[in-house]
């Protein structure tokens, strides 16, 4: 067992709820609401950025070429990631520009960026873990049975793929490489995976926001 393993693991109780959440059920079967995920390319986008320039802090943290090179080329996915997003934006007619912040998205961005700029390189690479194992878990959970042909079948083909798993594992070998287990790492990557969930959640409850 390696620190990545053994902390998705003991956040089971959150990545089941993650998965069995209706806006993720929503987007298995094609019936999710478009203004539920109208709202929440908007807020993913503006997450993403934070995401990529956490990416680039870790990477000038790194303390071996291998860990400063692999940061910069996961900084990367994060950028072929927002091209998804930019292409369901125009879609939709979401201005990514023109984006706020809810208040799911500000605390989520908020910890992963004073992390970032506060943290050792190991628990910059834990608190960003989650977002990466969970979404690869959930892409490849709903592509089990098939991925069927609707609306938010590229969400499905692009979480699920082999590429994004690579990416997955490159992270979560940087968290432990150079990790140790310690309190503070373990509530570090729990609050992200809190963070996930509340994430799906605010996405959930827009059209009740009248977005």
């Amino acid at each position: 067992m390696t620190i990545s393993s053994d902390l998705w693991q003991e956040n089971q109780d959150l990545v089941q709820a993650c998965l069995k959440h209706p806006f993720v059920q929503g987007i298995a079967d094609g019936t999710l609401h478009q203004e539920r995920f109208a709202y929440y390319v908007g807020q993913d986008a503006f997450f993403l950025e934070a995401f990529a320039r956490a990416y680039s802090i870790a990477a000038a943290k790194a303390p071996d070429a291998e860990g400063f090179n692999t940061f910069h080329s996961l900084a990367g996915g994060v950028l072929d990631e927002l091209s998804l997003h930019q292409g369901y934006a125009d879609e939709w007619g979401v201005n990514l520009q023109a984006v706020e912040p809810g208040a799911a998205t500000r605390r989520y961005t908020d910890f992963l960026l004073a992390t970032a700029w506060s943290s050792e390189v190991s628990l910059i690479a834990v608190a960003m873990a989650p977002c990466m194992r969970l979404y690869t878990f959930l892409g490849q959970q709903i592509a089990q049975s098939g991925i069927k042909d609707h609306q938010y079948t590229n969400w499905i083909r692009t979480y699920s793929s082999e590429e994004f798993e690579q990416l997955a594992q490159k992270l979560e070998n940087l968290a432990d490489r150079y990790a140790s287990t310690t309190a503070s790492l373990k509530s570090t990557y729990r609050y992200a995976m809190l963070c996930e969930r509340d994430f799906f959640q605010a996405a959930w409850e827009a059209i009740d926001l009248k977005i």
